[in-house]
């Protein structure tokens, strides 16, 4: 489904003297329709960086991504736009502050001018374990596990084909986390959708996926296929 090629990307920095920071070099991967693949190493090893590329939100500086084995360019527009979301670490960057969680769960749809009905969105609740009182809630008013689950909410009303997970259950306690993974593992059961979870934990990992590929200083160094997958 989704094919990266020799991709890298190339920071640059400072006004008189530019400064470039290799950080990913000729990384290559690929990820099938409905698997679940990991992306672990360490902070600083390239990780968001190579989530942010497949999403959309960094231009490569070399090399190509192709989803449905079609090369795509930024800015992604219409199918891919939709077709690739993003759950990130901090679940308050997807929320607008000043918005009710169901004006934000909705917005996606706003944007893509796709109709909805009360009974989806009730029923997208209840996958993700919320329910209608919720929805006219600021966000002060959820607790950590309930704003992530709001913020995965969000990202699966527009029934995205792959979702990039970034660090998703990092910031939650034990119990949520435990949460957030069964939902996670349930709705791809009922919609076929592929994840790439990019984790620095090994056994959320293994947990989640078949296969996983390890970078360190911006480089794929090795893909390991789980036996008990």
């Amino acid at each position: 489904m989704l094919t990266v090629h020799d991709l890298s990307k190339t920071f640059s920095s400072g006004m008189v003297t530019r400064r470039r920071t290799e950080a990913l070099r000729g990384v290559n991967l690929h990820i099938e329709a409905g698997e679940s693949v990991g992306l672990f190493g360490p902070s600083g090893s390239g990780k968001t960086t190579l989530a942010n590329l497949i999403a959309g939100v960094l231009k490569p500086t070399a090399g190509e991504i192709r989803f449905h084995d079609q090369p795509i360019q930024m800015p992604y527009r219409g199918a891919v736009r939709r077709a690739i979301q993003v759950l990130y670490q901090h679940p308050e960057s997807a929320f607008d502050p000043g918005w009710s969680l169901k004006r934000s769960i909705l917005e996606p749809l706003r944007v893509h001018k796709i109709p909805y009905t009360e009974e989806h969105l009730c029923a997208l609740l209840a996958q993700v374990g919320l329910y209608d009182e919720h929805l006219t809630r600021g966000l002060h008013a959820l607790s950590g596990g309930e704003l992530q689950r709001a913020a995965l909410a969000r990202v699966m009303v527009l029934e995205p084909e792959l979702i990039l997970l970034d660090e998703p259950t990092s910031m939650l306690d034990s119990i949520s986390q435990a949460q957030v993974l069964g939902i996670l593992k349930r709705y791809q059961r009922e919609h076929g959708t592929a994840y790439l979870l990019i984790s620095h934990d090994a056994q959320v990992i293994r947990s989640m996926c078949s296969r996983c590929y390890t970078i360190d200083q911006g480089e794929l160094i090795r893909e390991e296929r789980f036996e008990d997958a």
